[in-house]
C-alpha cells in the first residue's frame, strides 16, 4: 500500500490534497482494499458542505459505505467519468480515482488531518 506523503488523511480513510483554495478528495488505498471491487458512486454535485458532513456514498460487491469530506467548503466538481469507471477508484485510488472537487471555505482546517505517517500508525502499518 501507498499513502503520498503530500496528502491529508482522515480517520474515515479518505485523503485531501490542497492546492491552492481548491481541495481534491478521494478515498485510500487501504480503505479501497479493504471495500473490494467498487462499483457504484454517489457523491453530492454543487453543494455546500461542512467538515465531517456525508458527501455520498460508495459502493462495492460487498457494502456500501458513506463518504465524508474531511474539510468545508463548496463542491465545486463530481468526478463523473467514475459513472462508467468505477473501478478506477481501486486502481488509482490518488490518482484518477478521485472522487471531488471543492472550493475551501478555510484551507486551515487541513492542518487538523493525519499525515501520511499518522495515518500509517492508524492502520497498523
Amino acid at each position: 500500500m501507498t499513502f503520498p506523503s503530500d496528502l491529508k488523511y482522515t480517520k474515515d480513510h479518505e485523503w485531501l490534497r490542497v492546492e491552492g483554495t481548491t481541495g481534491t478528495i478521494g478515498i485510500t488505498d487501504y480503505a479501497q482494499g479493504e471495500l473490494g471491487d467498487v462499483i457504484y458512486l454517489d457523491l453530492k454535485s454543487d453543494a455546500a458542505v461542512s467538515a465531517h458532513e456525508s458527501l455520498g456514498t460508495i459502493e462495492a460487491v460487498k457494502t456500501v459505505s458513506d463518504l465524508f469530506t474531511p474539510v468545508s467548503g463548496k463542491v465545486l466538481e463530481v468526478h463523473s467519468a467514475l459513472n462508467d469507471t468505477p473501478e478506477t477508484v481501486n486502481k488509482d485510488p490518488y490518482g484518477e480515482g478521485w472522487l471531488v472537487k471543492i472550493q475551501l471555505a478555510n484551507a486551515a482546517e487541513a492542518n487538523s488531518l493525519l499525515s501520511a505517517d499518522d495515518y500509517k500508525k492508524l492502520i497498523g502499518e
